[in-house]
């Protein structure tokens, strides 16, 4: 029998994926609580991800999810509620999830992909320390550009940022080869620093398929979760485990942790990176916590077999949810933009003895909405008075002290994870009934 090459079955399967377009059904009418997205088509490895990856980016919350994609078929049902806790009943966002979703039949691997035609896009990693992103914002604004957008995220000594940026004249990208190289080179000496023990990265990028994903791809390659003991990198009152159900040919990865949103896109981001394929699953949450698990195999078909790959899922899934768990102290910026408005803001925050630990800066029709995690120095909470004498210089109305997020408003209390239900005890048509894709007989 003739062998197929590569690109003759990449494109029968995608042959298949539109001969199977995605059915998405909008019920707000079963859960009274919850909107249930059901979703299904064929499938392909990553379509999982990115319909969490969709739902979160509409800044809705996953309370329940049921996951199956046995026998080349994909089909979820999401129980999901907006940022206030109420069924989504917006049909902007309905119509978007559904055309976000088709579009991704269409074009696969397409959703969140970013054009950098506007900006340009520099990836950089390299050892964390007090006041970098100061020294890095300050850099770029002596470089005659903006940074209209940015992301940063500290882990395990680690700091990893994605930024945009623009030319202070043209508004636009920067075109000099000659300046980009002077650039990049000026970025990785602020990187290394004091020469920490592992290497500084400074990269160009034509586009970012996703920012908080691309952030988990570049810690997980810098291998962020090695190195710490198992209390330095678990700081949300959880546990994860990994076995194999062997009478199924599965292996079973267990989570339970103390709920945060986007807790679901981390943890499938790992998995989808480390090329395991999620054959069912469920997802629950009772408002404070937030528990998963997941029946896996490598892509390769074959099951976690040894110890040590069991460990290393456990660590880069732990790794995972640590690298956005701020414990710090949650600031908030809005105010009119303008060229080096980023670097004055950092500076001041290390002029007061404080660490940014996390950031997301963004700017919105000349507005810049920028949220920073900050601890001192030391890497303690930050006191009260720092924070007052801060807002006195940078401005009251300017900079705002919030709580970290609201947990999302609870479902169904249920005691513990092995009361909760699994697919592993059900039969295919049992897996039917329960994503709702067969109804019950009156």
């Amino acid at each position: 029998m003739m062998q197929l090459s590569h690109s003759e079955v990449d494109e029968y399967q995608k042959l298949v994926w539109r001969m199977n377009p995605p059915r998405v059904v909008v019920d707000n009418v079963s859960c009274e609580e919850a909107t249930l997205f059901k979703i299904d088509s064929s499938n392909r490895h990553g379509i999982l991800l990115e319909v969490v990856q969709l739902l979160t980016d509409l800044d809705l919350a996953i309370h329940k999810a049921y996951i199956s994609s046995d026998g080349g078929w994909f089909m979820d049902v999401f129980h999901v509620t907006d940022a206030a806790g109420n069924k989504v009943t917006n049909e902007e966002t309905i119509s978007c999830i559904e055309k976000s979703i088709g579009m991704s039949h269409r074009y696969p691997k397409s959703v969140g992909v970013q054009s950098a035609a506007e900006h340009t896009i520099i990836e950089l990693i390299g050892t964390d320390r007090p006041g970098l992103m100061s020294e890095i914002s300050a850099l770029i604004a002596q470089m005659q550009c903006n940074v209209v957008a940015a992301e940063l995220w500290t882990h395990n000594m680690r700091a990893a940022c994605v930024l945009y940026i623009t030319d202070q004249v043209s508004n636009g990208p920067i075109e000099c080869h000659q300046r980009l190289k002077r650039i990049k080179e000026s970025l990785s000496n602020v990187l290394k620093g004091d020469q920490g023990s592992k290497s500084a990265r400074t990269d160009f990028s034509m586009s970012v398929t996703h920012t908080e994903r691309r952030l988990h791809q570049m810690m997980f390659a810098d291998r962020d979760y090695e190195g710490v003991s198992d209390d330095q990198m678990w700081d949300l009152d959880g546990k994860v485990t990994v076995e194999n159900c062997n009478e199924k040919g599965y292996s079973v990865v267990n989570i339970e942790c103390r709920n945060r949103p986007k807790f679901l896109f981390d943890t499938l981001c790992t998995l989808t990176d480390m090329e395991y394929v999620i054959f069912h699953g469920t997802i629950d949450t009772d408002g404070q916590r937030a528990y998963q698990e997941y029946y896996i195999r490598h892509i390769d078909g074959r099951t976690l077999d040894s110890e040590a790959e069991r460990r290393r899922v456990v660590l880069c899934l732990k790794a995972a949810i640590n690298r956005r768990s701020s414990e710090g102290l949650r600031l908030e910026l809005c105010t009119n933009d303008r060229v080096g408005l980023l670097s004055d803001v950092t500076r001041i925050f290390r002029e007061h003895g404080l660490s940014v630990i996390r950031a997301d800066v963004s700017t919105r029709d000349d507005k810049a909405c920028n949220v920073f995690y900050v601890r001192d120095a030391s890497g303690n909470q930050v006191d009260l008075k720092t924070i007052e004498a801060l807002r006195q210089e940078i401005g009251l109305a300017v900079l705002q002290v919030k709580e970290p997020l609201c947990l999302s408003k609870p479902l169904v209390r249920q005691s513990s994870l092995r009361s909760r239900f699994s697919f592993g005890s059900l039969r295919p048509s049992q897996v039917l009934h329960n994503l709702g894709f067969i109804r019950s007989s009156p």
